[in-house]
């Protein structure tokens, strides 16, 4: 049986505030002693563009998985790599077993389609793991029909440890 997770979206500024945000989160509680695992998004910097997805950093390990195209493939407009988020998505999975924390950078298009890290979260789901992510507003609807009861909080330290707390009381109880 499922056990019900603390999963919590990061939101209400820019993307790369939130994905400092994230990195730093995970950062500090890694260093606390917590096994976190998952992805942080890392922009690619090209002026121009309207995506700035370009990077995926694993915070156990620090790889870098480039997830940007320079050219979207043939009829589509999209420059996500799809096979980068694909490789990420398959150096967290079995990782997620032995976390206390699983970080992503963002469900977004892919996940929204059962693609890309979708993986990573059904498996943090059905581990009954924490997760911290940010949720593209375009694809918001199709993750709160995923996951209608999570947590919003703003980048801030003290709405995060609330929210932490919170989630680590409920895994206590649920332990107990």
């Amino acid at each position: 049986m499922t056990r019900p997770v603390g999963i919590c979206v990061v939101s209400g500024a820019e993307s790369s505030e939130i994905q400092a945000f994230i990195a730093a989160r995970a950062g500090a509680l890694r260093k606390a002693g917590l096994n976190v695992v998952g992805v942080a998004g890392e922009e690619h910097g090209l002026p121009d563009r309207s995506c700035g997805a370009g990077f995926l950093r694993d915070v156990a390990s620090d790889r870098r998985f480039a997830i940007y195209l320079d050219e979207p493939a043939a009829g589509r407009t999209c420059h996500i790599d799809a096979e980068g988020v694909a490789a990420a998505c398959a150096c967290v999975l079995p990782q997620i077993a032995d976390a206390d924390l699983v970080v992503l950078n963002k469900f977004g298009k892919l996940e929204a389609a059962g693609e890309g890290l979708r993986p990573v979260l059904d498996a943090a789901r059905q581990a009954g793991k924490p997760v911290l992510l940010a949720v593209s507003d375009r694809h918001g609807d199709a993750f709160r029909t995923l996951e209608p009861d999570a947590e919003t909080i703003s980048p801030e330290d003290a709405a995060f440890e609330a929210w932490w707390n919170a989630a680590g009381k409920a895994d206590a109880r649920r332990s107990g």
